[in-house]
Parts: structure tokens; sequence; C-alpha cells
């Protein structure tokens, strides 16, 4: 079984233990520690790192596994790690929001659709290393099972109107939620919405949420924005510092419709210039959904909906538009005196149709029939299945060779190495074999080219294959070096395919 280390600096993070792919020990073993840096890897005595599933500038999340549950079920462990460049000040502040992040979780973890807080603690640390901390802060969540939304727009393209609205209509409700409970998540964007293999869609990454306090507005203190958020999704208000809103979210809400139905970068759409979002040239979508998302890019929250039960509202057919409000002299929007709503000024929905209305064709795909989809594949995992591809293609290319070598028939050569590296790449893509399969597959056909086929292959070889022998001064140095030049080989392929995949997606 392997394990991973969540201590920052480790140089060799990934650890591989046998005795714990038996259950009972993995049940029973008090602590592993890592072979590198000597850290405790079985976190709180429970649970167990799998794999790095992403790091920020404030912490890491791993995949990981409990087993004190009966099926050893599945979670996402996040560690408090703050980069090393941060001011005193702006640690303390990051601290303070990965504190709030898992009391945020404890009290919203009640919707269906907001991941539950399983453990929040501190681990502290036997032997720290110079410069690092004393101890680590942990939480533990449920884990979700899918893909978020920018993974989806990167595998899939953009959205359609059809697929915006459903994102709308599924995900508004929690926001609602979420503001009804004092809270304002300001860092709405499609990486922080996930959707679980069955469709549902789940808002994450509570590390940035702002607890609603009772300062009146403009007085800054405890409900002025920490300068954290996502650069491109963030309105004004939130950029320059100041209090945030209900539709401080539901701007970026906006911006992440904007990019999941043009596939742009935010900054792509956004002409500083004239302080304009420049996206409906890039979009097919009716009036009703583009007055709507127009009203939500306002630069003044109060222009904004107040809630996004009035942006639900102004969705629904039924709903008639009224012309834009004016703004008010004052800077700052009034809030309204309950703290335990999320909701500012209650204005009559209001819907500014900016450009002419372009009547366009509906989507032929109704909301709400999405079918689950296959997670799309990193680009770590991307390189790691082309190295073992290239391994394997120089293993099998070797072992070929030495067999149909006394047929002496090359045309049989190329046609059986076609259908093994087909077989092999096709099996990948259907994830039939993944991760330590590949490894396992890799070693024994290495094993069976080095014992099996490798005196025949020393025989028969053409004259050039007998020289390289010769000049490695082996044949296990020779399949070596041919089957890693391969892998290399492959590493380069996959990377320029990454690359071209990349621009072409930008461009089109």
């Amino acid at each position: 079984m392997e394990v991973y280390c969540t201590r920052p600096s480790c140089l060799r993070p990934l650890n591989s233990f046998a005795d714990l792919d038996q259950a009972n020990t993995l049940r029973t073993i008090q602590q592993k520690y890592c072979t590198a840096c000597g850290m405790e890897l079985i976190l709180a005595g429970r649970y167990i790192p799998l794999k790095l599933l992403g790091r920020g500038g404030f912490g890491a999340a791993f995949l990981a596994r409990d087993r004190y549950t009966p099926a050893m079920r599945q979670c996402v462990v996040k560690q408090f790690q703050p980069s090393s460049h941060l001011t005193p000040d702006q640690l303390e502040i990051a601290q303070n929001l990965f504190e709030r992040e898992g009391q945020v979780l404890e009290e919203l973890g009640t919707h269906p659709q907001i991941p539950d807080l399983l453990a929040f603690f501190a681990l502290p640390i036997a032997r720290p290393l110079p410069g690092q901390p004393d101890q680590f802060f942990y939480l533990v969540q449920e884990f979700i099972d899918g893909h978020n939304l920018e993974e989806e727009l990167e595998q899939q393209g953009h959205f359609s109107e059809a697929k915006v609205l459903e994102l709308l209509e599924r995900i508004l409700p929690v926001l609602q939620f979420v503001h009804d409970h004092g809270s304002i998540h300001r860092d709405i964007k499609p990486s922080n919405i996930m959707r679980r293999r069955d469709g549902l869609l789940f808002l994450l990454d509570f590390g940035a949420v702002k607890q609603v306090a009772s300062s009146r507005p403009g007085q800054g203190g405890k409900n002025a924005s920490t300068g954290i958020y996502s650069l491109g999704f963030a309105p004004p208000e939130q950029m320059q510092g100041d209090v945030v809103y209900p539709a401080t979210d539901l701007y970026a809400l906006a911006v992440t419709c904007l990019m999941l139905l043009t596939g742009k970068q935010p900054q792509d759409l956004y002409d500083a210039y004239s302080n304009t979002w420049n996206w409906r040239a890039y979009a097919q979508v009716d009036d009703r959904l583009e007055a709507v998302i127009n009203r939500m890019l306002l630069p003044s929250p109060m222009q904004r909906f107040q809630s996004a039960t009035e942006v639900l509202a102004a969705l629904k057919p039924a709903a008639k538009p009224v012309p834009p409000p004016t703004p008010a002299p004052a800077a700052t929007p009034q809030r309204s005196a309950s703290p335990a709503k999320g909701t500012a000024l209650q204005p009559p929905p209001q819907i500014p149709s900016p450009q002419p209305p372009s009547p366009q064709p509906p989507s032929p795909q109704p909301a709400g029939t999405l079918k689950p989809v296959r997670p799309p594949i990193s680009t770590l995992e991307l390189l790691y299945n082309a190295a073992f591809t290239g391994f394997e293609g120089g293993l099998l290319a070797i072992g070929f060779a030495s067999l149909l070598a006394t047929i002496g028939s090359i045309q049989s050569f190329w046609v059986v190495l076609s259908a093994g590296m087909a077989a092999l790449i096709f099996a990948q893509w259907r994830r039939w074999i993944e991760r330590v399969d590949l490894l396992l597959i890799a070693g024994a056909t290495f094993a069976a080219v080095l014992f099996i086929g490798q005196l025949r292959y020393i025989l028969t070889a053409l004259p050039l294959l007998q020289k390289i022998v010769a000049l490695l001064g082996g044949p296990l140095q020779t399949v070596l070096v041919i089957a890693g030049l391969t892998a290399l080989g492959a590493i380069v392929i996959a990377i320029w395919f990454r690359l071209i995949y990349k621009l072409l997606s930008r461009l089109f």
C-alpha cells in the first residue's frame, strides 16, 4: 500500500508498505513513518493519506482513507501550508481562514450539496526541521467522487445555455443557504464547484469564507475583505478590500458562467479600458439569461441582485424586466438589520438589457439530463501513462523482435507490435489499468524479455543490435537503455500533444 507524506518539504513523500495491504494490519498498526523525513504518516492515528490532490498558497489537499470505518471510506484531508513569503499579518489571516473553514463546514455541512466536516485537529511534530513549524493543522471532510467544472470545461469544451441554466438552478439555492447562515463564500469559480458522478453539484473550498459581522458597511473591521480571492472572479469591492456582500458571490458566479459559456479566461473577456465585460459575441444565449448575467456583473454591489433567490426569480419565464436602478450618491450600500440573513437591499427584480435582443435557437439538451462523465486525465497522470507506454513499447519491441527473428518477417513484427501498443493505450484510456497496475505490468514484461526471450534475441538479433549489446556491456543494460529511451520519447510526444491541445482550445 502506498502512503503519502504530508510534510511540505519532504523530498520523497510517496512511501510503500507491503504489510498494509493486509486489512487486519491496516486496522491495528499503531503508526507508520516516512522513510525519507520521519514524518508520522497515519494522521491522528486514523487517517491514511494516499495521494496529493492539489496544493495552493495556503494549504494542500490529500485523498485519504479512514481506517476506523467499516469500509475504510475515502475522505479529503486538508493541511494548512502557508507560503513562506507571507508577512506575519497575512499568515495570521490565512490561519484564521483555515480554522474558520472548519467552523463553517461544521455549520453548513448539513446542506446536501456542501461536504460534511469529519474532523479538525493539530498534529505536533516531534522533530521539526529548521524553518518549519512545530505543528500542522488538518481538517478532514467528505470526499466527493467526481470532477470540478474547470476540468469538465477542459474535457468537454464550453457549456451550452441549458448546462449553465442547470448550474444556476442547482448552485443558487446552495448560495442562498450559505448567505442565510450569515456567511459569504468569496471564492466562487469553476474549480470550486464539483460535479459528483451521479450529476449532483457541490460547492467546495470554504477556506475563504468570511462570516458576516454586525458592523455597519463602510466601517471596515471584521467586515472588510482580507484581499484573499481569485483574480478575475472578484468584484471591485472585494479587490479594494472593502465590505463583501451576497452580491459579491453573485458577481463571481456570473464570471464563472461566462468562463463556462465561452471557454475563455475572465481576463480575455474584461475590457479594463472601458470597464466592461465583452462576452456576448462568444456565447449563444437568449435575452433573459444575458440580462441576468449582465446585472450580476454590474460594478456596484447595490446595482446587482441582492440575493440568490432574486436571481432564480429573474430566470423564470414569468419574470418581467424592469428598468435598471439608478445608483445612489453613496458609494457603500446599506444592509438589512437582520444579521441572520446575507441579503442587503430588497429592490424589485430589475434586468437591464444593454445590448439589442438577438434571438438564439434553444439548446436541444434540457437541463437536468446530464450524464456523469469520466474524470479527465491530469497532466501528471498523462506523463506517467506516457512513460509507461514508451517503456512497455520498448520492451515489447525487443521481445517481439527476438521471437520473430527466426521467422524473418518484418511485416509480422510491425503487425504484432502495433496490436500490442493499441491494446495498451486503449486499456489506459478506459482506465482498466492504472497506477500500480502499470508498474506490475512493466516489471513482468521486463522479466519475461530478459529471462525468457533474451537468449534467442542475442543469437538472432540484427548486427546493429549486436553492436549495441557489445557497446553497452550486456543484454540487461541494452534492454534498460532501449526501454528508457522509448519512455522518454513517449513523454516528449505527450508534452507536445498537451501543449498543442491547450493552444488550439484557447484559439477556438
